[in-house]
This record gives C-alpha cells, structure tokens and sequence, in this order.
C-alpha cells in the first residue's frame, strides 16, 4: 500500500513543473518542464493503480503546492525550480537510505528524478549549450540552499529579537528601552550572522582556490598523468578509449583549458560560482537577519506601553507563522501545522524571557 502523501508529491510536483512550463519564455525548456509534469502525474496514476483507485480519486494540488507557486510569483520562479530539485535529491536520498536498510542493492535508478532534467535537455530536446548554461544557472541562483538560508536568517533574526524585546518589555514600562535594546539587538545579531557568513564562505572560497592552485602545479609538473586523468573523465562519459584519448591529447595543448575542465570534472569546483560569493553571502545574511529581527520593533518606533507590547506580540506570531509556513517546503508538513508550531515555539521562548525581564525588573525596583 502506498501512502496517500506520496500520490501527494507526485500531484504537487506535476502541478508545479505545468506552472514553470506556462511562465517558460524559451519554446524548448518550457517543452522540458511539460514533460517533467507528465512524468510526474504518471506516477501518480500509477500509485493510485498500484492502491486500486481510480483516476477521478487523483487528489487536487495541496495547500502547500499553492502556497510554493506564491512564492514563486513573489520572489521568481526560479525558487521553484530549485525546491523541486531539491525535493527530488531528498526522495531519492530516502530511497537509497530505505533500500540499504532492508538489504536490497540500489539499481541506479533512484535518483533518475534528480537527472532526468538534465538528460532531457542534453539529449532528448537538443537544446543549445547557451540554454543549457542558462537553464543550469537559474536552478542554482534561487535553489533550497538559498532559500533555507533565507529562512533560517529571519527566523533567528524575529525569534531572537523578538525574545529580547519581551525581556526588556516585562523589566520596564515597554518604553523607549525596549526600543534601545531592539535596535542594539537587530545591529549586533545582523552584523554577527554577516560575519559568520563571510568567514565560512571565504573559508571555503579559499580552500576552493589551492586546490584549483594545486591542480595547476600537477599539470605542469605532471602532464602525462593529468591527460591519462582526462581520458579516464572522457571515458566515463560515454566515450570510447580511442577518441577519448584523442580528445585529452587535444586538451592539453592548452593548459588552461585543461585545466579547467579538470578543476570542474576532478574536484567539483566551478571557478565562476565561487568569485565574490563571500561579500554576497555576507550581506545577505545581514539583510535576512535584520528583516527578521525589525518586525518585532516596528510597534516599538510607533508607540510605547502595553499598546506596542501587544501590537510587537501580533506582529511577530504572524511572521513566525509565515516562516513556519514556508518551511514546509523542506519538510512536506501541513502549513497550518508548520506555521502554528512555529508560532507556539517563538510564544514559548519569548514567554520565557519576558517572565524573567519581569522577575528582574521587579528585584530591581524593589
């Protein structure tokens, strides 16, 4: 019996790929999209044969399907692109995790979800290598990783803030305090997150960069052996032993280029990605930070008192429900649950804070 929640991914993701192929401006990748929809709604049908029901039991798209494509029409379809690859990476994960736990020998076709975009536009629709670049380029400027990161920087950002302002709130009369503590707290978070960011990604960028230095030294000190390397990455590509020598002997008249081919295929790194990337990451995470972190604020530059203490309280349970709501993207929960659960965790924490503001507001004063 398979689970109803499946024959659910199986209709969101089909809905979803339809969306991208009606929005698609480029005739060939919006084909791609349409039949990535078909693929999908067939395996739904297949699972509702598979549970002996019957094509018109075909649930609709869900809540969360919907809420997916608002986002998408808020901040680019590009985000949905990358959810549902990302969606297809984790499916494919869990069945491979499924299989090794039930002792059966993983036959190469679980992750074909995760390829079959790519294979269809390397092979089946004969698209050019511009729009291949292109299509490749957009799933990657706006995938999950972006996104969580989006995230998770504005919930820490509106939970952490939120939390401090209801500790001043309950130690003063919510006055201009709480606004002082806010605003401390929104530059000193943001600017802590920015810096993180910027170290780890620079970290990275950095080990990124002598690895491709390394490369470099191997093919001047060694080129014999990073041609044969070259050949063998032909070869795994389909190509047959002659030509692929062939191809690697012609490579290496050019040092640059075979070196980038090698940095690419042997260590995964795509020079173009990683230039900048620490500056960006850096500023966005301080952006999202402080999205987050102002909300709680806002009653707090408008009024005082018990007015903003409520008004703070409205304001960051709705945005701790949006969070929560967009964070099904990831977790395939129910909105409602995601979003309420979110919404209970930040009440509770700041809950918490604000009883303890409280208790030393009044030893204080006392």
């Amino acid at each position: 019996m398979i689970e109803k929640k499946h024959i659910q991914t199986e209709v969101d993701a089909a809905f979803l790929y339809q969306k991208l192929a009606e929005k698609e401006e480029d005739p060939t990748i919006a084909k791609v999209f349409v039949e990535m929809s078909d693929i999908e709604k067939s395996h739904a049908l297949a699972f509702l044969s598979a549970n002996h029901m019957n094509e018109d039991q075909l649930p609709q798209p869900s809540s969360r399907a919907r809420f997916t494509l608002l986002l998408g029409k808020i901040f680019g379809y590009e985000l949905i692109l990358g959810q549902l690859l990302d969606v297809e990476k984790n499916l494919a994960n869990a069945t491979l995790k499924n299989k090794s736990k039930l002792g059966l020998a993983a036959d190469g076709q679980e992750k074909n979800h995760v390829t079959i975009l790519e294979n269809l536009i390397k092979t089946g629709n004969k698209v050019s290598p511009h729009q291949f670049s292109r299509f490749e380029r957009r799933h990657k400027t706006m995938g999950g990783n972006a996104l969580r990161a989006a995230v998770l920087g504005g919930n820490d950002g509106l939970l952490s803030n939120f939390s401090l302002v209801m500790g001043v709130a309950g130690a003063t009369t919510g006055g201009n305090e709480v606004l002082l503590a806010g605003s401390a707290g929104l530059l000193a978070g943001a600017l802590s997150m920015a810096l993180g960011e910027w170290i780890s990604v620079k970290s990275s960028q950095e080990l990124s960069e002598n690895q491709m230095e390394i490369e470099m030294n191997e093919l001047i000190a060694n080129p014999e052996g990073e041609k044969r390397e070259l050949k063998l990455i032909y070869m795994t590509k389909g190509i047959d032993e002659m030509r692929a020598a062939e191809m690697a002997e012609e490579t290496m008249k050019d040092i640059n280029h075979a070196h980038q081919i090698l940095v690419k295929e042997e260590l995964g790194i795509m020079p173009d990605e990683i230039e900048g990337q620490a500056w960006q990451a850096a500023i966005y995470s301080f952006l999202m930070f402080a999205v987050g972190a102002i909300i709680p604020l806002i009653p707090f530059i408008l009024s005082s008192g018990a007015k903003a203490i409520g008004a703070s309280i409205i304001l960051s349970g709705l945005g701790l429900f949006f969070i929560g709501s967009i964070i099904t993207l990831f977790t395939g929960k129910s909105v409602w649950y995601s979003g309420f659960r979110q919404v209970l965790f930040g009440f509770a924490a700041a809950g918490i804070t604000y009883g303890i503001g409280h208790f030393i507001g009044v030893s204080l004063a006392g």
